[in-house]
């Protein structure tokens, strides 16, 4: 689980670890694996860095965007389900990202399903310039439906780090809003924060623990008792398994 097992910080995870973390093993079925990003003519410097880090991204991890979906079960519980990948160009959200978690909810929305999204991202791609802020609005649109519309169930997940624009838009707008113990979780990182502002931020200020107290989001859940935290949100919001046999007690 990535949990330094002598002070219990949780440390970094792929995206791939996180799926199997809550997933029932042999149930997971990816959605939209083969997409990726066209050239997209902007004709700058930073775009032809982008496509460099994004091929040198692509051969590292062995994914094709910074986020992975999919369908799944947890005790049972068919879920859709999505999970960035920091790994990925910082899990940065480009087009690619946000049409993949928009098509997502889409299909949670037909199919009646409840929805987690693992954030795990610096924000929003800067190599696509303002493409890659629409997708804040797309995505939060199809949350409006599913969420207001469908009156469905979405759980949001933030992870070491959850900032910028993922942060500003599906990362915050959970039901209910989990979050990792010691995670980063912040809009404007620290260094942002100090030149701008010209000041110093104390440590610590943007970190899980302290944010709990602030009331920016609902419970904190350890890696190892994640899986049944959700399960059990699922059959409270009635959600139930396939199989009554498959809920593990």
């Amino acid at each position: 689980m990535n949990i330094c097992e002598y002070c219990g910080d949780h440390l970094k995870m792929y995206s791939s670890d996180r799926i199997e973390l809550p997933i029932d093993q042999g149930t997971w079925n990816p959605m939209d694996e083969d997409m990726f990003s066209m050239d997209l003519e902007f004709y700058s410097e930073s775009e032809e860095e982008g496509a460099e880090e994004e091929e040198s991204s692509q051969r590292e991890t062995g994914l094709t965007e910074a986020v992975q979906t999919g369908i799944g079960q947890i005790n049972g519980i068919r879920v859709a389900m999505g999970v960035m990948d920091f790994q990925f160009i910082g899990g940065s959200m480009g087009s690619v990202v946000g049409e993949k978690i928009t098509r997502l909810i889409e299909y949670a929305s037909k199919e009646f399903l409840p929805l987690i999204i693992v954030c795990a991202s610096g924000g929003a791609r800067m190599q696509e310039g303002s493409l890659s802020l629409m997708q804040m609005a797309k995505i939060s649109a199809a949350l409006y439906d599913y969420q207001s519309n469908k009156k469905l169930f979405y759980v949001s997940i933030l992870t070491w780090p959850t900032t910028g624009g993922v942060t500003a838009s599906f990362g915050m707008l959970g039901d209910i809003i989990i979050a990792e113990p010691n995670a980063y979780i912040a809009f404007a990182g620290k260094r942002v924060i100090e030149e701008t502002l010209k000041t110093t931020v104390p440590e610590g200020i943007q970190e899980t623990e302290n944010l709990f107290d602030k009331g920016l989001f609902d419970p904190i859940v350890p890696r190892k008792l994640l899986k049944s935290v959700l399960s059990e949100l699922f059959q409270l919001h009635t959600f139930f398994p396939l199989n009554e046999n498959q809920v593990e007690h």
